[in-house]
Formats: structure tokens, sequence, C-alpha cells
């Protein structure tokens, strides 16, 4: 793609620049943003590096595209997290500048950023993507800091430190290179957990050459500032540039790309390599026909469960839309929006209708953090185009979430309206469900190799930790895994056992149709933190003589957080009584031989969504003629 690079003259932006070329990508132009000249160089930016930018009047020249830039006019007026459209906030700003390159340059499609860790830049430059149809290539994105800045400092880049304010750095680093502040950073990150690559604010720098620069900055003069009483120095300095030899710039090599899988699931695709796999039998097919689900509506605890939305329509945008016009009526008649939901199940007969689906689904999806989404391919009641169901946070203050819409190593970024987590904030617990995770190359949005299974499930299963270290929550609640062919199941099986080695957690195998872009494999689940809050039990008051007592029964009642599943063979059991919880919300995962007619008349009481599948398996290899899941919310 044809990219414009965001400059500010430090090594992270460079530093992308270099991976963007080195996956291919061409450099066509670099934008930047400056302080006003009536005010200080050093602006108090929550966004932009400002100190040291005079050195960009010569990156022109240096790099050999053009330069675009504008003064920072706006303020740091929007602080949330994630990022709308805000009158007079720096973030117009950019939109402006990058509105200009692209006006001046039609053919424009990418934006580099080097965000490291910041998902306050991250979102930012992604909401101005979008607004502009432009994709955000960020391949440093959640990068180990600690090897990042070694490839850094191997690489031949000439970045010097030009701004300190972190315990142990002081006027002495200034002008240093990586190279030389390598060790101390390190001895920092030990002592005091300074960010190694100065994500926290702890420096800045300069990239004086590169091995991709034509030219390279050469300083006139410098000088010391130090503007507060702070231990806070930059330097003030002046430039101009010079030659650089014909083989220097000519000898311009390539970034790697990280391993594809790391340590950890590389380990994994190992032992699996090593391991005999038992295929289970193919049955012979059976016609089934189900009957339409119930629809149904429940306030479980502090959570609403809209479930098994469907339309007798005709044609499937047809279907779809009375499915939306379903969904908004509930959602209105609670008070809510389509901001409020935390996560949608998707079901379609045919994942050939999949983009004509999405373009009705991205209409009712259009604010910051969308749900988070399953979807796949299976039978479903004769009908029935599509089916639907979505989990709703009535608090809007008790969601949070992660949309990653930019092209990295990372994870791949979202192939749609939807958030690759959206966690459900308590007291004492967060749960959060991830979307289904299957196995595209980050940087590339391309499947692996599909010869390889043993890949196809360690890459899947990867990108579904991926996210969970990114929200922080390490506790597995409840896994499903979709796959559609059955050679996938034994390996998806005993991936899963090496993972994750407890029992206790509830998981699934289910055989489907089909899944999103003819993927072979797809994770998904729930994951949880559990965060004992003592304060509220110890303010100074005579009225916690029970508190012992109190605490006690919280910690106990966290474990009902966590979620069930029970498995049963022979419909004949299916009573609904003990096997459905009137105060749990009830998945029940099905294969498709007789099902539709043992579901008849479940009682309202229930809460209940259906999830249709062809063949499903529990984590001891036994096959399975249904599963139930409880959630239970306190």
């Amino acid at each position: 793609m044809k990219f414009v690079a965001l400059v500010s003259g430090g090594k992270d932006s460079c530093f992308n620049i270099w991976h963007c070329l080195s996956q291919g990508h061409e450099l066509i132009a670099m934008a930047n943003l400056y302080p006003p000249p009536e005010g200080s160089e050093e602006l108090d930016s929550f966004m932009y590096q400002t100190v040291g930018y005079q050195a960009l009047e010569h990156y022109e020249e240096c790099i050999g595209v053009p330069m675009y830039r504008r003064v920072i006019a706006g303020t740091s007026k929007n602080q949330q997290l994630e990022y709308q459209k805000t009158e007079d906030d720096e973030i117009e700003d950019l939109y402006r500048l990058l509105s200009d390159v692209k006006e001046t340059h039609p053919e424009l499609e990418a934006v580099s950023v080097g965000a490291i860790l910041s998902s306050y830049q991250r979102t930012r430059v992604e909401d101005v993507c979008a607004r502009l149809s432009l994709v955000a290539l960020s391949y440093l994105w959640q990068m180990n800091q600690l090897e990042l800045m070694g490839e850094m400092c191997q690489s031949g880049m000439d970045a010097r430190i030009i701004k300190v304010a972190a315990i142990g750095l002081d006027e002495n680093d200034l002008g240093k290179s990586l190279i030389e502040m390598y060790p101390k950073l390190i001895k920092l990150n030990d002592m005091y957990d300074v960010h190694i690559c100065g994500e926290g604010g702890e420096f800045e720098t300069l990239v004086f050459d590169a091995p991709f620069f034509l030219k390279k900055l050469s300083i006139t003069h410098q000088e010391v500032i130090k503007p507060s009483n702070d231990e806070v120095y930059h330097l003030s300095l002046g430039f101009t540039t010079e030659e650089k030899s014909k083989e220097d710039v000519e000898a311009t090599k390539l970034l790697c790309a990280p391993p594809l899988l790391n340590e950890e699931m590389q380990s994994i695709y190992d032992q699996l390599g090593s391991t005999k796999f038992k295929i289970p039998s193919i049955k012979r097919e059976t016609q089934s026909t189900l009957d339409e689900f119930e629809v149904t509506s429940k306030q479980v605890g502090n959570l609403l469960y809209i479930s098994n939305l469907s339309s007798g329509e005709d044609e499937v945008e047809s279907q779809v839309t009375s499915i939306f016009t379903q969904l908004t009526d509930i959602l209105n008649a609670h008070g809510l929006s389509y901001e409020h939901i935390q996560s949608v199940q998707l079901f379609l007969r045919e994942m050939d209708d999949f983009a004509k689906v999405n373009v009705i689904y991205q209409r009712y999806f259009t604010k910051p953090l969308p749900s988070s989404r399953v979807c796949v391919q299976t039978l479903l009641p004769e009908k029935n185009q599509a089916l639907l169901s979505a989990i709703v946070i009535p608090n809007l203050k008790d969601k949070a979430g992660v949309h990653v819409r930019g092209i990295s190593y990372w994870a791949p970024h979202n192939i749609g309206p939807y958030s690759q987590s959206i966690l459900h904030k308590q007291q004492r617990t967060t749960v959060a469900l991830i979307s289904g995770q299957i196995p595209l190359i980050p940087q590339s949005m391309i499947l692996s190799n599909p010869d390889d299974r043993l890949l196809s499930v360690a890459l899947s299963l990867q990108h579904f930790d991926s996210v969970k270290k990114l929200i922080s929550l390490d506790q597995n609640a409840f896994v499903i895994c979709y796959f559609k062919d059955l050679e996938y199941y034994p390996i998806a099986l005993e991936a899963w056992k090496l993972y994750e080695p407890s029992s206790e957690v509830p998981v699934v195998f289910a055989q489907v149709t089909e899944l999103p872009k003819s993927a072979p494999i797809e994770w998904s689940g729930s994951v949880y933190q559990e965060t004992p809050n003592y304060d509220d039990y110890y303010n100074d008051s005579s009225e916690n003589e029970d508190e012992p007592t109190q605490i006690a029964n919280d910690l106990s009642s966290l474990k009902l957080r966590r979620q069930s599943v029970t498995f049963q063979d022979g419909y004949v059991k299916l009573t609904f009584e003990p096997d459905l919880s009137a105060t749990a919300h009830n998945t029940v995962i099905l294969n498709k031989e007789g099902q539709a007619s043992k579901l008849k008349a479940i009682p309202q009481k229930y809460s209940v969504d259906i999830v249709p599948v062809n063949r499903l398996f529990d984590s001891t290899g036994k096959e399975r003629d249904l599963a139930i899941l409880h959630r239970l919310n306190i």
C-alpha cells in the first residue's frame, strides 16, 4: 500500500517506517504536527512529541519524499481512551493534516504510526484513519520493549537522546546514542520499572540517520534546556544535512518480521508435531429439520441476555434487517442502545452471505468499542438465514474493551465492525468476551498455510491468548473451539491441554459448516479476573462488626461467577430441570441429529440461547449430543 508516515523525528516513528518498507509498502509522503512558533518548543501534549521538531524541516531532504506540516492548534480536550470527533481537540489537527495529504495524493491508502504500548495514541490515529478510509500501519504495536530496543540498537539507525524526564536520567545522558544508553536503560528498568523504550515519557529521541535515509542530519549547535525545577532536561538543536555515500544508500536492508509463533506457542506447535492423533469416525449424514427457536430477553444479574432472534423473510438482507429491528425494539424497551452490547453471536446458513450481512450489521455499531462477535455458518431452522443472540451491559460505566483496527505483528486487526474483546467490569470481578480468532497472519491478513493443521491450531490459539494478555485477564472462564474438518478436533484438544493444564475450565469443541474467510478453525470464549476489594469493609464504622463473615461470603461467591458446562447424551434426558438454571443464563450447544423436537416449550423463566452445530465434543475426547453452558451473574 502507498502510505504517509507520521513523524516526530523519534526512534519509533522512523523504525516503523522501516518496517512498513520491509513489508512491501511504498512511502509517498511524511506528515508532522508542530507547536505554534510563539509557544514553547516542548508542548504539553498527550499525543505528540514536539521537542526537536526543528529537525523535521530537513527530513524531506533526508528521506526523499514530501513533508506536510501543520501547527497544533487544539489541546487534549477529549482525554477518553476511546476517541470520538471533538471540536478544538489536537486530534482534529491530525485529521486536517492527513486530509491535506490525501487531497494531494488521492492514491494514499495507509498511515504509518510508531505506537508501541499507547492505546491512547493508537485509538486516535485509527479513528482518523477510519474517517479518511485509510489503514493504520503500526508494526511496533505490543512488541517486547527489551527485544525492540535491542533490534533498534543493532539496526544501524542513529537515534540519540534529546530529552530526559525519569529517575536515573539526567542532562549527562542528552546526546547519547541508543547503543550507549541501552545497558543503563535495562538497569533502570530493573531498579525503577523505567520503560526501556521510553513509553512512559521517560525520554525522547531524535533520529539523525537510518539505512533508508538518503542524507543524514548534522548538528550545528546545541544547548541544554531545563524549563522547570523538575529533573527534566532537553536539547535545543540546530541542524544541517550531510551527504551519505552511494554504498550506504544502496545497501539499505529490510527488517525481518518477528517469528509468527511466540515462544509459548512454538513449544506447543513442536509438541503437537510429535503427537499421534486419532480422528473421530465420520458419521452418516442425517437429514435434520429444526423448528424456530424461542426468542428470550432476560435480565440475569446485572446483564441483559437477548437470545435467538430470527426472521422468516424471503431474502437474507430482509431477514437481517428484521432481526436488527427486533433487537432495536428490545434495547429501546430497556432504555439501552447498541453501545451497551457486550457481545454478539451470529449464525448464518450460508457464509457466502457474510458480506451482505456485514453491510447491514455495521450500520448499527457506529460508536467506539462495538461489541465482540462470533460468526459461523451452521445448521439453522428451514426458514432462517440468520440467528442472532446478544449480551448487553446496562451500565456503560462498567464497559471497557479493545478494538484494534491497525495492521501489526501483534494479532489480526478486526475484519468487521466488532472489537477483539469487550469487558464487563464489576466491583470484584471483570469478565471479558473474546471475538472468534482464526489463523490469520497478522501483517498480511491472509490465512496461514492450510496444509499445516498444527500451525493453524497454534496460531489461532495464540491470537486468543494475545487478546487475553492485552486486556490483562489471565483466567479462562469458558472456551469454545469451532472447526470445519474433524481432523482438527484431536489437534485442537491436545493444543488446549498444553495451553490450559487445568481440567476445570469448561471447553467445548464443535464442528460447523464454515468459518469466516474459509478458516479451518476458530477459538473464542470468555476470560476473567477476580479482584476482591476489601475497602468497603474497612470504613471506620461500627456497622462492619460482621466484616470477616461478609468477606468470606463474598470470596466464596466469586467462585460462582465461573462458568460451568453440563454435557448430556441422548435427548430424552433433556428435561430443563435441573439442567437449566433459572438464576443463570444458559447457552445450549447441540448437534444436529434430532435436536429440534426436544427444544420445544422451554419454560419462560429460563434465559436460553441456542448454538446449533454439526458435531460436539468435550475435553476428554468423547462426542456429545448436547452441552449446556451456565453463566451465573451475581
